[in-house]
């Protein structure tokens, strides 16, 4: 099992290779809003969420990501995603998932 924590620092590695390529493609995939991606403007993640109860906003981006990662990235299973809580933009509303996922071996 992998996490990919969007709340961590991370630099893009150009040129990486197995895991390490697969685990970085997750982490583009939710740090990106769909359509703005000029060439793939279905690559990332659809805001349906925003300006929701924190609860329904939740329900829906852990929808979206299972279903994003897993169709843009589909050499990884979804496991589990949470939020991590980070007080400084609690007021601000901000979910920040920490996603759980396998490698699903090679066929």
């Amino acid at each position: 099992m992998y996490t990919v924590d969007t709340t961590t620092e991370w630099r893009q590695q150009y040129g990486a290779t197995s895991i390490t390529a697969i685990l970085q493609n997750v982490r583009n995939i939710l740090s990106t809003t769909r359509g703005t991606v000029p060439l793939d403007r279905t690559f990332g993640i659809r805001q349906t969420f925003l300006d929701k109860p924190q609860a329904e906003a939740m329900a829906l981006f852990t929808g979206e990501v299972i279903a994003e990662v897993e169709k843009q990235e589909p050499r990884v299973r979804v496991l589990r995603v949470e939020f991590a809580p980070r007080t400084s933009e609690a007021a601000d509303g901000r979910l920040y998932p920490v996603v759980t996922l396998e490698i699903k071996e090679a066929t």
